[in-house]
């Protein structure tokens, strides 16, 4: 596990560094999950206790932002299950959650995806609330070494790429760039290799067990690596309109309003707090 050397004391050995870059990777892959089971057993314990606080059901994607609510929402339980936009959106309109988070990103690149989410939102029943917006590009080792500047990079060198999940809005928004650049997804070595968070992405990253990959900048900040920034989306919550009369939905907009809560957005690499707890039309918007 490690190497000893007289006056230099102890380093990692090479199955010690590959061991610890498991570990990480394990942790970023699987963190979701075990959110998403922890606030089900928070919210089971909860309502057998007096003083039932309400509940605001929210799916969502898996994201730095979305982390910081639990913290901020006081009295206000969050049952957070995290899950892809489409499969967010279909939980909505089986009245399954009360918020959908989906992410849309601006210009061209996101009309493909803004045709899908046209389908799922109907002006006459949906509104959305503005959350964050957040830069997308590529992760690649410090000092970028092979000189990877944008999506092109990814079928004109001889570089290893890690993708997401096919569910995932990220990968959605990476299918975009490579559509819109003319890039067929066989010529991406490594496209169909996948991880399930940005920052297990990272991680494989950092690790050296692939040259780049597409994910947030935070992420990348995290695990040390450099970013090269591509795409920038709104992350929005979806939700009926007739719910915005209920006092937990007042609650939760003045929780997004709040300067506590914007300023913890912004501290993080590469987020923005977008018409944080404005309520948007959908037509305005799609």
């Amino acid at each position: 596990m490690v190497e000893m050397a007289r006056g230099r004391g102890a380093r990692l050995s090479p199955l010690g560094e590959k061991l610890l870059w498991a570990e990480q990777r394990a942790t970023a892959r699987l963190s979701p999950q075990l959110d998403s089971l922890s606030s089900e057993l928070n919210l089971a314990i909860q309502q057998h206790q007096e003083g039932v606080h309400p509940v605001l059901r929210l799916h969502a994607s898996h994201g730095f932002a979305i982390e910081l609510l639990p913290k901020h929402l006081g009295e206000l339980q969050l049952d957070l299950q995290y899950c892809s936009p489409l499969e967010a959106l279909a939980a909505l309109n089986r009245n399954s959650c009360d918020l959908a988070g989906c992410h849309l990103p601006r210009g061209a690149v996101g009309e493909k995806i803004r045709r899908k989410y046209r389908r799922l939102l109907k002006p006459r029943y949906h509104r959305l609330v503005g959350f964050i917006a957040r830069q997308q590009g590529l992760m690649v080792a410090p000092g970028n070494p092979l000189g990877i500047d944008g999506i092109a990079a990814l079928a004109e060198r001889q570089v290893t790429f890690i993708n997401r999940q096919a569910s995932s809005g990220t990968r959605e928004l990476l299918d975009s760039l490579l559509d819109e650049a003319g890039i067929a997804t066989s010529k991406v070595n490594g496209y169909q290799i996948e991880e399930y968070t940005h920052s297990a992405v990272a991680a494989y990253v950092a690790a050296g067990m692939a040259d780049v990959g597409f994910g947030v900048e935070a992420a990348a900040q995290r695990f040390g690596l450099d970013f090269v920034p591509l795409a920038t989306e709104d992350y929005l919550l979806a939700c009926h309109s007739r719910s915005l009369k209920e006092p937990k939905f007042d609650d939760f907009l003045q929780v997004l309003r709040s300067a506590s809560f914007q300023e913890a957005v912004q501290r993080l690499p590469g987020y923005s707090p977008s018409q944080c707890g404005s309520v948007i039309e959908i037509g305005s918007f799609l």
